[in-house]
């Protein structure tokens, strides 16, 4: 019973944020992301932050939740990803140059370089390992269908 409030819930959250998601990209495309000093692209790059919010308040609290109520010693499972994700994030962050961007006409503040250097490394690194997982995993699935 309380899973279907919890689904119910869910769909309509989901419904919520998609509607406005297409509120906010038919807005930009129709007032031009280029003009008014980019307002609509700010509006979008915003509207894509609370979005991440949302999805990381979800993943995180409401995981820690029902891992608390269904399953209390995977909270030590979910503690160590956190810390792996972290010690991830950390080690992406100090390999990043923070170098000036190459024909760019806007001039980007030194933190935001290195903030966007390390989004950049994580998604490669991140990227590289899923197609490497992939690799991996045919050719397990391969020689253990030859045995």
């Amino acid at each position: 019973m309380e899973s279907q409030k919890y689904a119910k819930f869910t769909k309509i959250l989901l419904w919520v944020l998609m509607i406005l998601s297409i509120c906010v990209l038919v807005w930009g495309s129709v007032t031009g992301f280029e003009a008014k000093d980019g307002a609509a692209t700010n509006v979008l790059l915003y509207w894509a932050y609370i979005v991440l919010g949302i999805a990381l308040f979800a993943v995180i609290c409401i995981g820690l939740y029902v891992t608390a109520t269904t399953n209390p010693k995977g909270l030590v499972k979910i503690g160590i990803a956190v810390v792996g994700a972290a010690v991830l994030f950390g080690v992406c962050y100090l390999l990043a140059s923070g170098a000036p961007a190459i024909n760019c006409s806007k001039a980007a503040t030194d933190s935001e370089l290195k903030m966007t250097d390390t989004i950049l490394n994580l998604a490669y690194l991140v990227g590289g390992a899923a197609i490497l997982s992939i690799i991996v995993g045919e050719v397990m699935m391969t020689i253990r269908n030859k045995k």
